[in-house]
């Protein structure tokens, strides 16, 4: 009998199904912290429930607009920026499309992340075994190097020294 933890996952299988994305959230500058939170957590919330995983959350504070965004309360030139990233379903970019109605938002895209390697698989089949040669770096650390050479500078001399 094998447990189910202890069946091996194709983690290969598993990126490809749940390929990164960053979502980035263009909020209206007048906008409070608690209710941009409200709505990342939301998000993060909904990428969860989906079996996904969010890897990262960024605050790029405010930024200028190169141009305004008109909505119906004013146009805008200045909006706060987050970013977050996630491991999520291809599904998700229709899920999300509930932000098009959010009236805190200016903007809102989804981008998907293109040949990104996790883990080890950026060494390559090949490399992988090149590894081990980084655990034996230590062996050819010498100690004695903390010493310093330079310790005559500071000796002073008793003939040296005026009274």
């Amino acid at each position: 009998m094998i447990l189910p933890s202890l069946v091996e996952v194709d983690w290969a299988e598993k990126r490809n199904n749940m390929p990164p994305y960053d979502c980035m959230f263009l909020f209206k500058p007048h906008v409070r912290k608690e209710a941009v939170m409200d709505l990342v957590v939301r998000v993060g919330k909904h990428v969860c429930s989906r079996n996904g995983v969010v890897t990262d959350i960024q605050s790029f504070g405010t930024v200028q607009l190169g141009y305004g965004i008109k909505k119906l309360d004013g146009r805008f030139y200045q909006g706060l920026l987050m970013q977050m990233s996630m491991m999520a379903t291809p599904e998700i970019n229709k899920e999300l499309h509930y932000l098009n109605k959010e009236d805190r938002l200016l903007r809102w895209l989804l981008v998907k992340q293109r040949n990104v390697k996790f883990g080890l698989d950026i060494f390559g089949d090949e490399g992988r075994l090149e590894l081990n040669k980084y655990s034996e770096i230590n062996k050819f650390v010498n100690e004695e190097e903390d010493e310093d050479e330079d310790d005559e500078e500071y000796e002073v001399n008793p003939e040296e020294t005026v009274n």
